[in-house]
């Protein structure tokens, strides 16, 4: 057995024995039965996940790649998320080649409980190790055939802060503004909003000279409502 199978099968049969009927049902509804869960709940997750993740810390990048594909292919939620705590514990030393393997999880069994992690922390880490890639592919992903790879380009530079590129990210929202599209539409009022957290006025001036879908427009403006009520009365 090589080492992504030994570890992908440990971690599942680690989660399998957790497994929790009564916490199952609710946690299938609340993800619209989209995917089956063993209903492990995250603080429980993540006690299980420490020791085995710790056991196997010495892995290759490459094999930490391949375990995570291999999670997904598994049918339970808690081993996609298992996939993804993985891969985020080597962010700092993702290999050039890991955005292809995030792209291929994004468009696996997605949602956006696995989405926008990769999208925010995988993706956004990836970039900024990367600098030069950025552009490139948000500009390739934002014209994809594929909802939750648009949205992903929407949300790789949400927790930049100062090391936003603005422009890129108007470019990216201007790009698919105008999509009647519920994921679309609250990636770009989320990505708005914590932006303006770093620049209210760019913000505001971006959204007194375009034209956004009523929900992205009311998401972006949220924290400026709620924290600086002043800068909307002008």
């Amino acid at each position: 057995m090589n080492r992504p199978v030994e570890i992908c099968e440990s971690v599942t049969s680690e989660l399998e024995k957790h497994k929790d009927e009564d916490q199952r049902i609710p946690m299938e509804n609340y993800m619209k039965n989209h995917y089956p869960f063993f209903g492990i709940k995250a603080p429980e997750r993540k006690q299980i996940l420490a020791p085995l993740l710790k056991n196997y810390k010495d892995i290759t990048e490459e094999e930490r790649l391949e375990t995570a594909v291999l999670l997904f292919e598994k049918p339970e939620r808690e081993c996609h998320y298992a996939a993804l705590a993985l891969l985020e514990k080597g962010i700092k030393k993702a290999p050039e080649n890991s955005i292809d393997t995030y792209k291929q999880l994004l468009m696996t069994k997605p949602w956006w409980d696995t989405v926008d992690m990769i999208a925010s922390t995988l993706c956004g880490g990836y970039f900024l190790r990367y600098e030069d890639k950025l552009r490139p592919y948000t500009e390739e992903w934002r014209q994809s055939d594929h909802l939750w790879v648009r949205r992903s380009s929407v949300l790789h530079q949400l927790k930049y802060k100062e090391k936003t590129d603005a422009p890129l990210l108007f470019e990216t929202i201007d790009a698919l503004k105008h999509e009647k599209e519920f994921f679309i539409e609250k990636a770009i009022g989320w990505a708005l909003r914590e932006y303006s957290k770093t620049d209210a006025r760019a913000v505001m001036d971006y959204l007194e000279r375009n034209e956004v879908r009523p929900l992205s427009r009311r998401e972006g403006l949220k924290w400026l409502k709620s924290k600086h009520p002043e800068l909307l009365e002008r």
